[in-house]
């Protein structure tokens, strides 16, 4: 038995690990480096193994640093099984089409900019097409039921647990046994933050004697949920008093809803105006939300009860969805009193950036960051005080307001991890992936009764 890392080491993005067992080669996801020119150079370089000899993959949920590779995977001989839950199909299909099409829009335009610079090459070539995404869903097979154990293969038995993340989302345990010898691996997945709307709570871990758990979060505590809708109110009437919009970058699986989930709910209360306008500006959002509606199986009690009632819980009585790019240029056309919630949540493409543009220079604007931003993305550069930013070749005066607001995070934070991982009994062995090195340093600190590792690209181990 092996196990091996090939993604998210000692970094946030680009999860992928490799299990070895009873003759099998098994992936636990396949996912896409974020943030920055090295970060896209990096999803370009081999995997480390060859994908034609992976017999399953097992994706734990449909984030695209966490399935948005497969694609690239299949393009270069993968030829297995892909196995996940219902709701993480969908929302996997979904990403990766919007991915194949950001790739080969973004292959055109540095083909279009070399032709301008005189270098008519036609080298350039995108990571992986739309078709590429759309062919790879030809190997999702066997649907991952929670709590239900799946035979991947003679010695291998797996069981996705809700996570509590997004829709669909999963820890797996992996049950191997080889030659005589039995070991229980769990693997984390993105474990959700307790106690938020919409979603179940991550359900209660087995015990393990090997885990292999994410730490985007593992140095610091969010802010409570309540105060954080009280910000995001206050953000918005305090915006719309200086007469200017509220500009959301928003990620489109789980976050778009939340939000929209918070404003219905502002809107009933008196919180916000009534005559607030609310864009849905990003049409992966408006399919994931669609999607969401279609799986009542991962709600919790409340959101579950109010669609039983005949409420949409992300339903607002001034809320447009603009799908059409000439419906979301229109929306720059409104001076003040709109909410736009556009994609992509770390500003790194989707119409956000055009709305930046709009409004990021404006005094009576501002823009309210409700989820992660990596390191070298436009939104960390924004959050971390930049006087001015480039959007589209055009350097930008940051003068809009600008809101952390961190209560909403998808992501459980270091209180929650460690007691999670306390439920897993006492692992032997902790590895520690998906977080900035300084955040996994400062977690393992934290661990008691178990061996840490923090797995460098590429590291194996025999287990």
């Amino acid at each position: 038995m092996k196990l091996s890392f090939h993604g998210a080491d000692r970094t946030v993005t680009g999860s992928c690990h490799l299990v070895e067992c009873a003759g099998k080669r098994i992936l636990i996801d396949c996912g896409l480096y974020q943030g920055g020119r090295e970060m896209d150079e990096e999803n370009s370089e081999p995997f480390g193994f060859e994908p034609a000899d992976i017999d399953f993959l097992l994706l734990t949920h449909a984030h695209l640093d966490h399935c948005g590779r497969i694609p690239l995977l299949a393009k270069r001989g993968f030829q297995g099984e892909v196995i996940t839950t219902a709701a993480s199909v969908e929302l996997a299909r979904l990403v990766m089409l919007d991915s194949g099409h950001l790739q080969e829009e973004e292959a055109e335009y540095k083909l279009r900019k070399a032709s301008r610079h005189g270098n008519h090459t036609r080298d350039i070539q995108p990571l992986y097409t739309a078709l590429d995404a759309l062919n790879c869903l030809d190997f999702f097979g066997r649907k991952a039921a929670y709590d239900t154990p799946i035979q991947i293969a003679p010695g291998i038995r797996a069981t996705f647990i809700d996570a509590g993340h997004i829709l669909g989302s999963a820890s797996v345990l992996l049950e191997l046994e080889e030659d005589g010898h039995q070991r229980r691996l769990l693997f984390s997945g993105d474990l959700g933050y307790s106690n938020r709307a919409i979603l179940r709570n991550p359900t209660t871990p087995p015990h393990a004697d090997l885990v292999v758990m994410e730490t985007t979060y593992g140095d610091r505590l969010h802010k409570r949920l309540q105060p954080s809708i009280e910000e995001l109110y206050d953000a918005i009437n305090d915006t719309f008093g200086r007469g200017g919009n509220v500009i959301i970058p928003t990620f489109a699986l789980e976050r778009a809803q939340e939000i929209l989930y918070y404003l219905r709910e502002g809107l009933e209360a008196g919180r916000i105006p009534r005559t607030t306008q609310v864009f849905l500006d990003s049409p992966m959002a408006i399919s994931a939300t669609e999607i969401f509606q279609r799986h009542p199986e991962c709600y919790d009690a409340a959101t579950l009860d109010l669609f039983r009632e005949g409420h949409d819980p992300f339903r607002l009585p001034a809320l447009k969805f603009t799908r059409q790019t000439a419906e979301s240029m229109a929306i720059n056309r409104i001076s003040g009193g709109a909410v736009i919630m556009a994609g992509s949540g770390m500003c790194t493409g989707g119409r956000v950036r055009h709305h930046l543009k709009h409004n990021l220079w404006r005094h009576d604007s501002s823009v309210v960051f409700v989820g992660y931003a990596a390191r070298h993305t436009l939104a960390r550069r924004i959050i971390d005080g930049a006087e001015r930013v480039r959007i589209f070749g055009e350097d930008i005066p940051v003068h809009a307001r600008i809101y952390t607001i961190g209560g909403f995070s998808a992501h459980a934070d270091q209180a929650e991890l460690l007691a999670w991982h306390e439920k897993t009994g006492q692992p032997e062995t902790t590895f520690l992936v998906h977080g900035d090195e300084d955040a996994m340093k400062h977690f393992a600190r934290h661990l008691k009764h178990t061996h840490v590792e923090m797995p460098q690209m590429g590291q194996e181990y025999d287990l």
